[in-house]
């Protein structure tokens, strides 16, 4: 992807550097876990039992594992090193949850439904996206490029509608708890269906990059973060959205500031829908807190 600098009306073509080390980059992106990808740092170079080095640990909104692995220089082994390292931190749940206490405390419960694995390199080829392909979802690729004004673009490699719906008729070697719609749906009323349907269709509309995460308590929409998410309860969806209640326009003063109350999801803002009438002004909201994400 070519990336121009703008002066006085004329573009120039910014070349690309590289860092000094796997380590500058390594220190880059563990200072701004949150930023890139919603992550909390938690340690860096984290020992493992067999003598391994985790390169970073942290864990995400969902308060699941995150492992992630860099690559600054070609060396090919890193989607079988993270491997490793996640199917360590399975089998040594007690390792990363003693962790969490000390850096966290102790409300912070760990979710090991989806523990993921990120790895980060300059360049990954055909074979590296096939690989993980055939593994899991949980496992994602993340491509960056260093300009030379210092510019870091980073971007998730995502598979094709085509290449998911390949995925989903394939046999995994790596297999997490998975929910769907139904796990939500079950039991509501044809009116709270249609509601979550109707809301659904409208938060897609948006954007077509957006991911549906169907979590175990909450069904989340992200672009790289989430940005909303909804609870389905038996009268009434619940919208939460990932920005400050203080950010929104909210003429109608719907929303509810939930930052110092426990809730399941990711975002703070919290609107309750009743009614297919009401979507049109959330939607409003909805795409404030998308566009606060782009």
């Amino acid at each position: 992807m070519a990336i121009f600098s703008v002066s006085n009306d004329t573009l120039k073509k910014l070349t690309i550097k590289r860092f000094r080390n796997e380590k500058e980059l390594q220190t880059l992106f563990e200072q701004n876990t949150a930023t890139i990808f919603g992550v909390r740092f938690l340690a860096s170079e984290f020992e493992t039992t067999h003598g391994g080095r985790i390169d970073t640990l942290g864990i995400d909104e969902d308060n699941a594992p995150v492992i992630i692995e860099y690559k600054e220089s070609e060396k090919d082994n890193i989607i079988n090193q993270g491997l490793f390292y996640l199917d360590w931190l399975v089998d040594h749940k007690g390792d990363f949850e003693m962790l969490v206490y000390n850096k966290c405390g102790q409300k912070v419960k760990v979710n090991w439904d989806e523990p993921r694995l990120i790895l980060v390199a300059q360049h990954f080829n055909e074979y590296d996206k096939y690989a993980v392909n055939r593994i899991s979802d949980n496992i994602e690729l993340w491509k960056y490029t260093y300009y030379e004004n210092d510019s870091l673009l980073v971007e998730r490699i995502n598979l094709t509608k085509e290449d998911k719906q390949k995925q989903r008729t394939k046999t995994k070697k790596i297999v997490f708890k998975e929910y769907s719609y139904d796990d939500h749906l079950r039991g509501k009323s044809s009116h709270i269906k249609n509601l979550v349907m109707k809301l659904k269709e409208k938060i897609l509309e948006l954007d077509s990059r957006i991911e549906e995460k169907v979590k175990k308590h909450y069904i989340a929409f992200a672009l790289e973060r989430n940005f909303c998410e909804i609870v389905v309860q038996a009268g009434a969806l619940r919208v939460h959205l990932d920005i400050e209640k203080a950010k929104l326009k909210d003429p109608q003063n719907i929303v509810e500031d939930r930052s110092q109350k426990g809730h399941w999801a990711t975002g703070d803002s919290v609107i309750k829908l009743t009614d297919e009438a009401e979507i049109p002004y959330l939607m409003g909201l909805v795409k404030q807190s998308y566009e606060n994400k782009l």
